[in-house]
C-alpha cells in the first residue's frame, strides 16, 4: 500500500484515526488481508499429517508398557541384565536425536521437501528391526545382546522418523492458528495410537495367558515328580504361546506403521518457508546449538517438561507390573491400561479447548497435576477393580495433557527465537531433536532405574506372586515419585515467560519480517536490469 493510498483510506473512514498510522501498521493491515485470502490447511491435510504421528506412540506405548515385562516374564532375562538393555537403548536412542537434527539441519531441499525423504528410507528397516525386538532368540547366551542390539538399532531409525516429522510442524503452514490447529489434530492421533498400540499388544498377549511359576507347588513337588513333569510341559506350552503372541502382536504394529508412512507422504506437503524469510546467512550448527541453548524460554520450558515427563514414564513402565502383582489383575492389566488410553483419546479434544479458552498455561497446570491424587489414591487403598478403572480413567486425562502441551508450546518458542534472531534461521530441527532428546533420556533413566530397582527387591521373573519388597518399591515407583517430579516440574515452569500476550506479538512480528522480506525482493526485482542476449 503507497502512502497516498494509506492516506485516502483514512480521510474516507476506512482505517481507524484515533491512533497513528505507521507504514509497519499499514503493512501489517495489508499481509493480514492477503493472509485471509491464502487457503488454510484442509482438514484432510491436518488427518493425514496426524496420522504420521501415530507410529512413533503405537510403539512407543507397546514398548513402554510391555517391554519390561516382556523381557523379564517371557525372555526370562535376569532383572539386571533388562535394566541394562532398557536403560543403554534409551540413552543410545537420546544420543542419536541431536545426531539426526544435525544432519536434517545440513540436508538439501528435494521436491519432496527436507524432512519426508528421511521419513520414508528410515520406515521399512525399522519396522523389520522392531518386529525382532519381540522374538525370543533360540540361542541363551546371546539374549542379551540381541534385544540391545535390535533396540538400539530400531530406536536409531525412528529417530529418523520422528524428528523430521516433529519439525515438520513448522512446514506444513506460516501461521500459528493453522499449526495449532494441526498439533491438536496430531495429538489426537497420537494419543488414539497408543490406543491402538495398547490395545493391539495388550489383547492379543492377553489371549495368550501369561504362565507362572507357583514357588510353593515346586517346594513341595519332590513328592510328586509325575505332577511336576507335565506341570513343567504344560509351562513350557503356555510360554512358546506367548511368544508367539508377542510376535503377532509386533507383526500387526508393523503393518500399521507403515500405511501411517504412506498416508503422510501423499497427504502432506512442505513449505519451504526459510526462503520466504531469506536469512542473509545460514548459521553452523555449532552457532545454532549455541543461540538454541541460550534461549531462556526453550530451556525453561525443556526443563519443566523433563520433569513431567519423567514422571509419566516412570508410571508408564511400571504400571503392568504394578497391576499384575501389587494389585493382583494378571488377567486385567491390559484392559486398564486400555482403558487409560481411550480416557486419553477422549479427553484430548477437551483439553484443545481449555487452552484456546483458558491459556497453555493454566492448562499445563491443571492438566498435569489432575493425576496426582488419584496416583496416591490407588496405592492407599486395599485392592479394587473397579477403583482402578476409575483411577485409570482419570490418569487417562492428565495423560492426555502431557500428550498436547509440549508438541504445542514448542511452536511458541521457535517462533520467540525467530522473532528474536530474526538473522539466523533454519534451527527447527535442532529445536525439537533436542527436546526429543531429553525426554527420550527420561525414559531410558525410568526405565533402567526402576528395572534395576525391582532387581535390588527381589524380583523373582516368572512367579506368580513377588515378594513385599517388590510390591513396596511398584508402590513408590507409580506414586510418591511421579508426584514428587510433577510438582518440580511445576515449579520450574511458573518461570517460563511465553504467555498470550507474547504469543500474539510474536506472531505479528513474524508476519512483519516476511512481509519486509517480499517488499526487500520486490524492490531487488524492480532493480534489476533487463538483460537480453
Amino acid at each position: 500500500m503507497a502512502k497516498g493510498e494509506g492516506a485516502e483510506q483514512i480521510s474516507a473512514g476506512l482505517l481507524p484515526t484515533t491512533k497513528p498510522v505507521t507504514q509497519d501498521a499499514i503493512k501489517i493491515a495489508k499481509f493480514s488481508s492477503q493472509q485471509e485470502r491464502i487457503t488454510p490447511l484442509t482438514v484432510c491435510s491436518k488427518v493425514c499429517f496426524a496420522i504420521g504421528g501415530a507410529p512413533y506412540q503405537i510403539t512407543g506405548s507397546a514398548l513402554g508398557f510391555f517391554l519390561q515385562i516382556f523381557l523379564l516374564d517371557v525372555a526370562q532375562l535376569d532383572p539386571l541384565n533388562a535394566s541394562v538393555i532398557l536403560f543403554v537403548g534409551r540413552a543410545w536412542d537420546a544420543v542419536t536425536d541431536p545426531t539426526v537434527g544435525f544432519l536434517i539441519s545440513r540436508s538439501p531441499w528435494t521436491r519432496h521437501g527436507r524432512m519426508m525423504p528421511w521419513i520414508l528410507v528410515s520406515t521399512i528397516p525399522a519396522v523389520f528391526c522392531y518386529f525382532l525386538i519381540w522374538v525370543v532368540p533360540p540361542i541363551e547366551n546371546g539374549k542379551m545382546l540381541w534385544y540391545l542390539v535390535f533396540y538400539c538399532l530400531f530406536q536409531t531409525l525412528q529417530t529418523c522418523f520422528h524428528v523430521p516429522y516433529s519439525a515438520l510442524t513448522m512446514f506444513i503452514s506460516t501461521e500459528q492458528k493453522e499449526r495449532d490447529s494441526a498439533t491438536a489434530y496430531r495429538m489426537t492421533i497420537e494419543v488414539l495410537g497408543t490406543v491402538i498400540g495398547t490395545a493391539v499388544q495388550g489383547q492379543i498377549v492377553g489371549m495368550a495367558h501369561s504362565p507362572c511359576i507357583n514357588t510353593t507347588s515346586l517346594t513341595n513337588s519332590s513328592n510328586h515328580s509325575m505332577q511336576g513333569n507335565s506341570s513343567q510341559i504344560s509351562l513350557d506350552e503356555k510360554l512358546f504361546n506367548e511368544r508367539c503372541a508377542y510376535m503377532i502382536a509386533s507383526a500387526a504394529i508393523s503393518i500399521i506403521y507403515v500405511l501411517c508412512a504412506v498416508v503422510l507422504f501423499l497427504g502432506v506437503r512442505e513449505q519451504d518457508s526459510e526462503a520466504r524469510l531469506k536469512p542473509q546467512r545460514r548459521a553452523s550448527f555449532r552457532t545454532g546449538l549455541r543461540k538454541v541453548m541460550s534461549h531462556g524460554p526453550y530451556v525453561k520450558l525443556v526443563l519443566a517438561f523433563l520433569f513431567t515427563s519423567l514422571a509419566f514414564m516412570l508410571l508408564e513402565g511400571n504400571f503392568a507390573v504394578f497391576i499384575k502383582y501389587t494389585l493382583g489383575f494378571r488377567n486385567e492389566f491390559q484392559n486398564i491400561l486400555l482403558v487409560i488410553m481411550l480416557s486419553a483419546t477422549v479427553t484430548i479434544p477437551l483439553w484443545q479447548w481449555f487452552l484456546c479458552r483458558f491459556g497453555k498455561k493454566t492448562a499445563v497446570y491443571i492438566g498435569i497435576t489432575w493425576a496426582a491424587p488419584f496416583m496416591i489414591l490407588i496405592v492407599c487403598l486395599k485392592s479394587n477393580l473397579i477403583v482402578s478403572y476409575i483411577v485409570a480413567v482419570a490418569a487417562g486425562a492428565s495423560v492426555a495433557a502431557a500428550f498436547l502441551l509440549p508438541w504445542s508450546m514448542l511452536p511458541d518458542v521457535v517462533d520467540d527465537f525467530k522473532v528474536q534472531n530474526p538473522d539466523s534461521q533454519g534451527h527447527e530441527a535442532i529445536f525439537y531433536s533436542f527436546y526429543v532428546f531429553f525426554t527420550k533420556f527420561a525414559s531410558g533413566v525410568s526405565l533402567g532405574v526402576s528395572t534395576l530397582a525391582l532387581s535390588f527387591a527381589g524380583y523373582v521373573t516368572g512367579a506368580c506372586v513377588q515378594p513385599d519388597s517388590v510390591n513396596f518399591t511398584l508402590k513408590m515407583l507409580v506414586s510418591v515419585a511421579p508426584v514428587s517430579l510433577i510438582a518440580l516440574g511445576l515449579l520450574i515452569f511458573k518461570l517460563y515467560p511465553i504467555d498470550e500476550k507474547r504469543r500474539q506479538y510474536n506472531n505479528k512480528e513474524l508476519q512483519l519480517l516476511l512481509l519486509r522480506s517480499v517488499d526487500q525482493d520486490s524492490e531487488m526485482e524492480a532493480l534489476r536490469p533487463d538483460i537480453k542476449a
